[in-house]
């Protein structure tokens, strides 16, 4: 159990630091930013690259909702849901403060620093409703794709990791207007702790709704595949 633990905390520092990295440190960078696209794909390079390397050891959920999802739907066991989130949450927050110490090197403030949010607090002005729904559908779709390439009666397993990461760089691209994309918990909390104020006011919907996402996937996938 320790070294799935060990795993789960090195691959959702992984996601932090390589996701919201580039968020905070090359998305707007004058002249040769890499943007939104940019982002999207290094969210979901992060997990490519993490799915290849450790995911023998752990399975790579780096996301407290894809375990709750997987546990929902009978991939995971109950016993270790727990660890598997406290090591994730660490994972992130120990990144987050990486990033902290990177980002006000050049004497910048952190900012939003790529922190979740809605109302004024999302880049695109989307109300609470269209946030959670955003999240929730989002993280749903992402356990599909998780359970189904994962899945052992999948012939193509092998490329599992590829799909993941690619659906991950999906919902980036179509959410990060609406909420700056969270579909997980620790990434959220992560970067909440370290901007306070509005951030940890918010931060609710960020673990509430990929969890509801998360967890009737795994209803649904399960039903699905009897």
């Amino acid at each position: 159990m320790v070294q799935k633990l060990t795993a789960e905390f090195i691959g959702t520092f992984w996601l932090v630091l390589g996701g919201c990295g580039s968020a905070l440190l090359a998305a707007a960078f004058p002249g040769v930013g890499i943007g939104l696209l940019g982002v999207a794909l290094a969210f979901g390079l992060t997990v490519v690259t993490i799915a290849y390397s450790l995911g023998r050891i752990s399975g790579a959920h780096l996301n407290p909702a894809v375990s709750i999802g997987l546990c929902v739907g009978g991939r995971m066991p109950a016993k270790d849901l727990v660890p598997y989130i406290i090591a994730q949450v660490l994972g992130g927050i120990v990144a987050a403060g990486v990033l902290y110490v990177i980002v006000t090197g050049n004497g910048s403030s952190i900012g939003s620093f790529a922190a979740n949010g809605y109302g004024e607090h999302s880049p695109g002005g989307y109300d609470l409703k269209s946030a959670f729904l955003c999240e929730a559908v989002m993280t749903f779709m992402f356990l599909i794709v998780i359970m189904g390439t994962t899945d052992s009666r999948n012939s193509n397993g092998g490329f599992a990791g590829l799909a993941i990461g690619l659906t991950l760089t999906l919902i980036h691209l179509v959410s990060i207007p609406v909420t700056n994309t969270s579909v997980n918990p620790a990434r959220s909390i992560s970067q909440a702790l370290f901007v306070g104020d509005w951030a940890m006011s918010q931060l609710w919907l960020f673990i509430l709704a990929p969890i509801v996402g998360a967890a009737l996937a795994g209803v649904v996938y399960k039903a699905l595949w009897k």
